[in-house]
């Protein structure tokens, strides 16, 4: 049982101090109820005494909820998925930034958007540009930003989870995907998905990530991220498909053959198109075949001819 507060030294207390004795009571007793309210703040209609303890200490029981900044609304929007968040002190450092300004409209408006400070009052059409733009100047200052150690290390935790999807070839078993560019210039090409398995591109299931610009990637992001990563690299697998037919393997024989002979023939019509008339050994045998024929053919016709003329001739003398 706590012992009873003795009133009688503030009684002797005048001035400052009587005003601090106050002042520490009066914030005990607001810890007191804060505690209090917190502790019925799960029942479902609140109490007389905790209505008017929220309007008394507003301060301590209703916090302000934070304004979405453009980060989390980019990150958050459907599509955009496949994008890291960039830290605000890589987007603060203009060097991070240089030669941008030529490549984004409304440069400077779109980077006090991305970094939470625009305060222009704008029309709804002006606003709507420069909010492109800023996606834009997100994606380009993205590309660099992931090649860097932070931003590799936040693209290896979302490659680790799968949020860039899994690989559609069936040898590969799911292995997870990465999203990398083709061309480091804007507006050339949209993103690829790559399996560092089978090693090879894919393009992404969803027509909202089909649209993403691959140069808001680069194409030295996946190269770069298993130089720094080796341990990500996947074993290889040796594994290959066998055609078949009612269980029997197809000769291998057969199918190479049939693929130098179409390979042969896709390099010869490239030749042509190039202006390049090249003959194989092939062609000469062939060339040497129906020379063959042709001179058995005239053999042959000369032979009968010759056959035709001795018959006439014995006819004449009545053999």
């Amino acid at each position: 049982m706590a012992a009873p507060t003795d009133h009688s030294d503030m009684d002797s207390l005048s001035g400052p101090g009587r005003n601090l004795i106050s002042l520490s009571s009066g914030l005990s007793t607001g810890s007191e109820a804060t505690r209090s309210y917190s502790e019925s703040e799960s029942r479902s209609e609140p109490s007389l005494a905790m209505r008017s303890l929220r309007e008394r200490y507003p301060y301590k029981i209703a916090l302000p909820r934070p304004k979405p900044n453009f980060f989390s609304k980019f990150i958050s929007s459907r599509g955009n998925e496949y994008f890291c968040e960039i830290d605000e002190e890589y987007l603060t450092d203009r060097f991070n930034l240089t030669g941008l300004n030529t490549e984004v409209a409304y440069y400077q408006y779109a980077l006090d958007l991305v970094t939470d400070v625009f305060d222009l009052d704008a029309d709804d059409d002006l606003r709507e540009q420069i909010e492109k733009s800023a996606r834009h100047l997100y994606g380009l200052v993205h590309a660099r930003y992931i090649v860097t150690t932070r931003g590799l290390a936040k693209m290896v935790d979302k490659y680790k989870k799968g949020d860039f999807g899994k690989c559609p070839r069936v040898a590969c078993e799911g292995h997870p995907l990465l999203p990398t560019g083709q061309h480091d210039i804007p507006n050339t090409s949209t993103v690829r998905l790559y399996c560092s398995k089978c090693e090879d591109i894919y393009n992404p299931k969803s027509s909202r990530h089909a649209s993403i610009d691959g140069a808001y990637f680069g194409s030295s992001f996946t190269s770069m991220l298993f130089q720094v990563y080796p341990a990500l690299l996947p074993e290889k697998s040796i594994a290959r498909y066998e055609p078949r037919i009612y269980g029997f393997r197809v000769h291998a024989s057969a199918a190479l053959a049939r693929w130098q002979d179409r390979y042969r023939e896709e390099t010869r019509a490239r030749l042509r198109d190039a202006g390049v008339e090249v003959k194989y050994v092939e062609d000469d045998e062939d060339d040497e075949r129906e020379d063959d024929e042709d001179e058995l053919e005239e053999a042959d016709a000369r032979g009968g001819r010759v056959a035709g003329d001795a018959a006439s001739g014995r006819m004449d003398m009545g053999i």
